[in-house]
């Protein structure tokens, strides 16, 4: 484990190679397990207050999960996350020309017409983070359907913390994130001698 500010970081995160495969996967983690997109709580807000704008990228089973469900709905547990259409894709999911599964929020910021690029949640993916008190805990999510993802940043010779530069930074701070690539160098290269 890795101890950085409040966070405590799986060593996975520095171990472990990813780099999304959209072409394999076809972005089978909107549409794989029990519920939509894990949301914080501060993101309800801004959802509702963009919701005007994703609309018009959503599909039309999209907008009937949305306005049978709501723009998100609590678990048994008092979680948040999206609606599911069907209890499968996410309902902020749009399939592309290629049936490739893309996100309708993300196309909106994408296109300038929100500032928010997607839910934490996804954008952090293949990391989970768990809150305790005082601190976080970040860690590698190994699924199955991401193994085109896996080979791939093997492939490419790219961890998981460096493909998610962008979103740890986006969470944690630009400082935050440079103090972590150091810890993970000074880790390899202790590791490697």
């Amino acid at each position: 484990m890795i101890v950085l500010q409040n966070t405590v970081i799986s060593d996975d995160v520095r171990d472990k190679f990813f780099v999304c495969n959209l072409e394999k996967c076809k972005g089978a983690c909107c549409v794989e397990g029990d519920l939509g997109a894990p949301l914080e709580e501060d993101e309800l807000a801004i959802l509702k207050d963009g919701y005007e704008q994703i609309k018009p990228y959503m599909s039309a089973t999209g907008l009937q999960a949305v306005e049978e469900q709501g723009l998100y709905i609590k678990d048994w547990e008092g979680d948040y996350s999206t609606p599911t259409i069907g209890n499968r894709e996410c309902a902020y999911a749009i399939y592309d020309e290629d049936n490739k599964l893309k996100c309708a929020i993300e196309q909106a910021y994408n296109d300038g017409k929100i500032n928010w690029k997607k839910p934490i949640s996804c954008h952090l993916y293949p990391i989970r983070i768990t809150k305790y008190d005082g601190f976080e805990a970040l860690n590698y999510d190994r699924w199955s359907i991401c193994s085109a993802a896996c080979s791939f940043g093997q492939d490419l010779g790219v961890r998981v913390y460096q493909f998610l530069k962008e979103p740890l930074i986006r969470r944690y701070g630009e400082g935050w994130y440079q103090e972590l690539e150091q810890l993970m160098e000074n880790e390899t290269a202790a590791a490697s001698s």
